[in-house]
């Protein structure tokens, strides 16, 4: 796992400091098998396990400075000044202006700057949460890593299951920041900083995203920024080591493929994954793509053999539990991207929650046309004549026109989790009653509602960009990505995120990220023509797994997935007659809606088996 990991406020000597902060760096090189490079002081230690290009640690002047990612820093440093390391340059910043050293980074990031003699120190990571960093303090010490699998191994912090965590994932699939899996453990959101000084945590937000929604710029103008921004966006993330891209032949996929072939004079490599099952297979879209393009296309067909080979891999590389079944695909995919001699993927994941291409959006557009019905008229007239209608239970229409206003009630973000999982089978048929008494079943919505309450955006579409950005993008897709391709020894990078790319995103109006009900307005229409049009009007889909399906019928699969719920029965977290019915009736009755229940469950205790883990 490359990243970092340190602390301060700990210690008797340099010497022994070495020794535990390489022990405790060991899970950062798991998988990848990078270098780990060691900084240490009395009082404090910080290590990076990275390639050389995205490793920067520095010494000196009571400082430990530690830098994992490519970002860029803007510190007016002349060409001499810019000769010296990233860190060194962020050093100096540091003793210059501290509040300045995160504004000043841009690009994908996690920050550690230990201040010995002032007893001080920053965290920080970059503006979309690209890396993510986990911190726990106890006593005079702060201990961190972008690991939770490292902050563990530091006698101060040694981990212990948290309940909320665990409710936490059964609800959203995964656990969002800033909690964590572990009892005193937190972590940083996208575009916060953390300043630790004698023992006492302070945490603010240098970056938030701000929308302009006025118009500023004809069409043309933005369609020539964007195209330009691409192409520079693409550029960078690439760098200048053997690449490719993931190609699902979606929008941003295929957007990217494109580019990358413009910006090259030989075809570029693209990977695609693809399932023998009917309804989840979308290989000819990516072929249309390589195609169009020209690219080198490279395609991989996942068995259901290879998802029984990559469960328990899969519980082992990420460090908080983690239920998004995609992650598979995108493992097999880099995998077999890593075999032709590719160190680094471009995936497309941000342009969604950038340019609005998620279908919730059209469809929360729809349920927002009910609050500007008369209130007069909805209590009075629509929803009596609707809700009383005689025998409406057995009415097609009537029942849709009670959906709809049901849901179109319920104030943002609830609205967004009225076909929550967890939510529609109920937290008490779920898990045992000794575990509930010790999670707070409405913790999950809060969150969202917190989240959601940050961003003050006048349009609902930004408002849900916004929060997209956090929760979809931060705390789901990203993770998904990088530790897929770590698994594979790969690199991952994404060219959507960069920072130029979503202050761009932030100037287009909301109707230019949904039209009425049409979806990525701007991005579509400004690619029209670039673009194929059998993938400009494609539905979304990507690399989902059609495990529900495989599970009725491949027996390897059925054994793992009974095996693992079977053992996660004794760790008293769920119900033992809850798995009995999923597996036994619900199973049957819906492969697909109720196999991704069986998929988070068995993903626990992957998780719980790979570390054997304390129960809670």
């Amino acid at each position: 796992m490359s990243g970092l990991c340190g602390w301060i406020g700990h210690g008797a000597s340099a010497a022994e400091n070495q020794v535990l902060i390489e022990a405790m760096a060991v899970p950062l090189a798991a998988f990848d098998k990078t270098d780990i490079s060691t900084l240490q002081a009395s009082r404090s230690a910080v290590a990076v396990a990275a390639r050389a290009a995205s490793s920067h640690a520095w010494q000196g002047d009571g400082l430990l400075v530690a830098v994992w990612g490519d970002p860029e820093l803007d510190d007016g440093a002349d060409a001499q000044g810019r000769q010296d390391g990233l860190a060194e340059r962020v050093a100096r910043l540091w003793r210059r202006d501290p509040d300045a050293v995160c504004v000043k980074l841009s690009g994908a990031f996690a920050l550690a700057i230990l201040d010995g003699a002032k007893g001080e120190a920053l965290l920080a990571i970059d503006r979309m949460g690209t890396h993510q960093l986990t911190y726990q303090t106890v006593g005079e010490a702060l201990v961190f890593a972008t690991s939770s699998d490292a902050l563990i191994r530091h006698p101060l912090t040694p981990g212990a299951i948290d309940p909320q965590g665990l409710y936490n994932y059964v609800y959203f699939h995964m656990v969002p920041a800033p909690g964590t899996v572990y009892r005193g453990q937190e972590r940083l959101l996208p575009g916060e900083c953390l300043r630790f000084r004698q023992g006492r945590v302070d945490k603010r937000a240098y970056w938030r995203m701000v929308f302009d929604e006025q118009p500023q710029h004809s069409f043309e103008d933005l369609k020539q920024q964007f195209r330009e921004l691409l192409r520079s966006s693409v550029r960078d993330a690439a760098g200048k080591q053997p690449y490719g891209a993931f190609l699902s032949g979606g929008t941003d996929s295929s957007t990217i493929a494109g580019i990358m072939r413009e910006l090259d004079d030989k075809p570029v490599n693209t990977y695609s994954i693809g399932f023998e099952a009917e309804g989840y297979d979308e290989m000819s879209y990516a072929r249309l793509a390589s195609k169009h393009f020209g690219t080198s296309h490279h395609e991989y067909y996942v068995t259901p053999d290879d998802v029984v080979a990559a469960i328990p891999r899969i519980g082992a590389v990420f460090d908080q539990p983690f239920g998004n079944a995609s992650a598979v695909p995108a493992f097999y995919c880099a995998r077999l991207a890593r075999a032709d001699g590719v160190t680094r993927m471009l995936g497309g994941d941000g342009g969604d929650e950038l340019f609005g291409g998620n279908e919730r959006y059209s469809k929360q557009h729809v349920f927002a046309l009910y609050d500007k019905v008369p209130g007069l008229l909805r209590k009075a007239l629509l929803e009596p004549a609707v809700f009383n209608f005689p025998a409406g239970e057995h009415l097609k229409l009537i029942r849709k026109a009670r959906s709809y206003i049901e849901q179109a009630s319920l104030p943002m973000p609830a609205r967004l989790e009225t076909y929550n999982l967890l939510g529609r089978f109920g937290p008490s048929q779920v898990f045992t009653g000794a575990f509930l008494a010790s999670a707070d079943v409405g913790a999950p919505l809060a969150s969202l509602s917190h989240t959601y309450a940050q961003n003050d955006a006048s349009s609902l579409i930004n408002r849900m960009l916004a929060l997209d950005l956090k929760v979809t993008l931060a705390d789901n897709d990203l993770p998904k990505v990088i530790k897929a391709c770590e698994l594979a020894a790969m690199e991952a990078a994404f060219p959507f995120l960069s920072d130029q790319m979503v202050a761009f995103s932030a100037r287009l109006t909301a109707r230019q990220k949904l039209n009425g009900t049409q979806l990525r307005y701007f991005f579509k229409e400004a690619l029209r023509g670039f673009l194929p049009d059998e993938i400009i009007t494609k539905q979304k889909h990507g690399f989902g797994l059609p495990f529900g399906v495989w599970l009725q019928k491949h027996k390897p699969l059925q054994q793992l997935a009974l095996d693992s719920l079977s053992d996660l029965k004794a760790r008293q977290i769920v119900r033992p007659e809850f798995i009995d019915a999923l597996v036994g009736q619900h199973l049957n009755e819906h492969a697909g809606y109720h196999g991704t229940m069986v998929w988070v469950l068995m993903m626990m205790e992957q998780w719980f088996k790979q570390r054997c883990a304390p129960q809670s």
